[in-house]
């Protein structure tokens, strides 16, 4: 095996990559009675989550965002008969999901510090091993890494719903095993397949290949059967509320925050600029999905009487957005789509949490079991209030920037898109309103209700990072675009370029 770091000299990806598997060893070797095991597992997952967090600051630092290409490379040869490589690199798209996936563990880690009591060590050790998970599929740069990464993710969230979830934990875990996986087999196909065509499995390579169009369109419909289920698109987002409705609160967080975003990620990195032909041809079938998807599950949201479920709704409402502002194929709607799936991973990760706080005193996600809590706990309405305008896209919130530019971007492809994915707004502040009057003003008519306590130190310590992140995206967001504008262009550009080549040589061959 031969290694070739970065110009730089220092394998920073590979140490945020595998840096929370050196945490999870230590919390292994830690031996005693329960509690200590508890807490030291507590601790430790902690700080290692904290010091890759640091580690992914120092490369978000770091970053050139002038340069649209892949930074920071790594690459070790692994298998050179079959032309397979350990590479890993990021541009602008992935390094922002890189930070946030470091960000939202140690606030999960958090935010589970009271909540899991039993089995605590393999609670944080399975968290861990996700962090990795996570980390190393956004910054893989060779399809047989992405992929393994990409499954990886699986195993630690299947443990995560179906150990230390509701009472159907095992059904949902299992719901969502099956979903992901049976999409993701079509994927691997499709991987074989571009490489038996291409013989390489490095994916900047691959993004500058030209395949044929029937194979494309093959090609694309594999993949659309791996990426939708994680989306997830309608109609194959049935698993979602099973699956948040029963996951402790930090596997909702994670669940929503970040696993939601692969799909998309996947859509962006694999479908739109390796099959661009494809990508255009299924663009109105794909807006079809995304409209239903956001209109349906904005009603559907409207009916729900467990706040989790309706979030989980919300969420599938959100990502019909991303998925509309991906397929219109310009600056604003791609750009409009990557910040709508950051803005959604703080804002749904925030209300998840924020669930979880009234969860943990009072044991029930029922909105009929609350009402009147403004007045027992006036920081935690405030708190919901925030991240409640923030879903609905409220101007000078994380929501809004990432909304406005996909409809300025489907205006460009057609009026109607443009209005149908903008009702997800006005539903969503129907459904969300709905919801915060019930929970929060009113009278408190429950005795339990009388002495709940308002957010603790550790809450504040929970929430504060996401508050700032919501306003800060919110009055500031060209801190976060001018991440990805030059590797946005470069990508519209090429797949421009790509159908301009084609539609050439379909006027030759005639």
């Amino acid at each position: 095996m031969n290694a070739v770091a970065n110009a730089a000299g220092f394998p920073i990806l590979s140490l945020i990559t595998w840096l929370p598997l050196v945490g999870c060893l230590v919390i292994m070797m830690v031996r005693g009675d329960e509690q200590t095991v508890a807490s030291n597992a507590r601790w430790t997952a902690l700080w290692t989550s904290l010091l890759v967090l640091v580690l992914s600051l120092v490369l978000w630092v770091k970053f050139d965002p002038s340069d649209g290409g892949f930074q920071f490379n790594e690459h070790v040869t692994w298998l050179p008969e079959y032309k397979v490589g350990y590479s890993m690199g990021v541009d602008g798209i992935s390094v922002l999901f890189v930070l946030l996936s470091t960000v939202l563990t140690p606030i999960c880690i958090l935010a589970s510090w009271e909540a899991i009591h039993t089995r605590v060590r393999e609670f944080m050790i399975s968290f861990l091993i996700l962090e990795t998970m996570m980390v190393g599929m956004f910054c893989a740069t060779d399809f047989v890494v992405f992929y393994m990464f990409f499954e990886g993710v699986l195993i630690p969230m299947y443990l995560i719903i179906g150990v230390w979830g509701g009472p159907r934990r095992v059904y949902a875990a299992v719901k969502f095993f099956l979903y992901t996986l049976t999409g993701s087999v079509l994927m691997l196909l499709a991987l074989i397949a571009m490489w038996v065509h291409a013989g390489t499995t490095d994916i900047p390579v691959l993004m500058h290949t030209m395949f044929p169009a029937g194979m494309q369109n093959w090609l694309f419909l594999a993949f659309f059967a791996s990426f939708a289920v994680k989306v997830p698109m309608w109609p194959v987002h049935t698993w979602l509320p099973d699956a948040h409705v029963e996951a402790p609160t930090a596997g909702s967080v994670i669940l929503a925050g970040v696993l939601l975003k692969m799909g998309a990620y996947g859509f962006l990195r694999f479908s739109v600029p390796m099959l661009p032909q494809a990508a255009a041809h299924f663009a109105p079938f794909m807006f079809t999905l995304s409209v239903v998807a956001v209109i349906y599950t904005s009603l559907v949201a409207l009916a729900q009487e467990d706040m989790k479920k309706l979030i989980a709704y919300s969420s599938v409402a959100h990502m019909g957005v991303v998925t509309i502002g991906i397929f219109t194929f310009n600056v604003q709607g791609i750009s409009g789509a990557l910040f709508q799936m950051l803005s959604h991973g703080v804002v749904s990760a925030a209300l998840f949490l924020v669930v979880g706080v009234v969860y943990d005193r009072i044991h029930t996600r029922e909105i009929a079991r609350y009402g009147g809590l403004a007045d027992r706990m006036p920081g935690y309405s405030l708190v919901f209030m925030l991240f409640m305008m923030a879903s609905i896209g409220l101007p000078g919130t994380a929501g809004f920037v990432g909304e406005f530019l996909v409809i300025i971007g489907s205006l460009q492809v057609n009026f109607w898109l443009a209005l149908l994915g903008g009702m997800g707004m006005i539903l969503g502040a129907a459904y969300m309103l709905y919801m915060y009057r019930r929970v929060i003003f009113g009278r408190i008519t429950k005795d339990d209700l009388r002495h709940i306590l308002d957010l603790s130190p550790r809450e504040w310590a929970v929430f504060a990072p996401l508050v700032v992140l919501t306003l800060w995206m919110g009055i500031y967001p060209s801190s976060f675009t001018s991440f990805f504008d030059a590797s946005v262009g470069a990508m519209v550009q090429q797949h421009t370029a790509a159908l301009a080549a084609t539609t050439k040589l379909a006027g030759i061959m005639h």
